[in-house]
């Protein structure tokens, strides 16, 4: 009976998911296609704007670094059955994100302003290139793992999941975590930099660049030597130059 039941809560959490990264991408490239985005929403005095964006920047940060800890999953896997311990996961960062999305209060101070047509479409490309460099990096290193599918799939098939081998595909023999570089892109790239998207951008680079050190803790401990090897030959988040 759980393995329906596992299945209809993987799906429907990875459909949550879709529609949340689809909502990102136009909350943060401030099209008004959704009710709120990181421009466009209720009014707040500075102060209080200040202090409501940073508080939800901070819970999505503390939400997803806690609940990726191996010692929180050990704990977590008491309460939550295994098969769908990752479409859990994702499900709490999306609420994050939504809660964000609905809270949000938009800082309208203007920071930079692109008026040239040749600059602002250079921009918009490079916008999208961050968020399909995402998404191709998650295909890259296993999508339906990350987000939960796999791990039904095999417990409804009564498979182990295969051990993790450290792979190096495309972007991966460039950058280490072309994942983040992709959302670096996505988050900085705009023709019309405003003070609530600069807080937006500082903040969740801000909480990448210390999830990618908690990462490598992790994938060290997993790797060992392997892991040190590559990240001693490739760059974290840019090409590192040949010698």
């Amino acid at each position: 009976m759980t393995k329906p039941v596992f299945a209809a809560y993987a799906i429907a959490a990875y459909a949550v998911f879709l529609a949340t990264f689809l909502y990102l991408v136009a909350f943060v490239a401030g099209w008004p296609i959704v009710p709120h985005t990181v421009d466009h929403g209720p009014a707040a005095p500075l102060a209080g704007a200040l202090a409501i964006d940073a508080a939800l920047i901070a819970l999505f940060g503390v939400q997803h670094s806690i609940m990726a800890r191996q010692g929180f999953k050990r704990g977590w896997a008491r309460i939550v059955p295994a098969p769908i311990e990752r479409s859990t996961y994702m499900l709490f960062a999306c609420a994050a994100l939504i809660l964000m999305f609905l809270l949000w209060r938009p800082i309208s101070t203007p920071i930079w302003h692109v008026e040239a047509r040749w600059a602002t479409v250079l921009i918009w490309a490079l916008f999208a290139a961050g968020w399909l460099i995402v998404l191709l990096s998650t295909f890259l290193i296993n999508h339906f793992e990350l987000f939960g599918l796999q791990q039904v799939y095999h417990h409804w098939r009564g498979v182990a999941a295969a051990a993790p081998k450290l792979r190096q595909p495309l972007f991966y023999r460039l950058v280490r975590h072309p994942l983040y570089s992709g959302f670096f892109l996505a988050f900085w790239a705009t023709p019309a930099m405003t003070g609530g998207h600069l807080l937006l951008a500082l903040g969740l680079s801000a909480y990448m660049l210390i999830a990618i050190r908690y990462e490598e803790r992790d994938l060290v401990r997993l790797f060992g030597t392997d892991y040190e090897d590559y990240r001693r030959r490739v760059g974290m988040l840019t090409p590192r130059r040949a010698r």
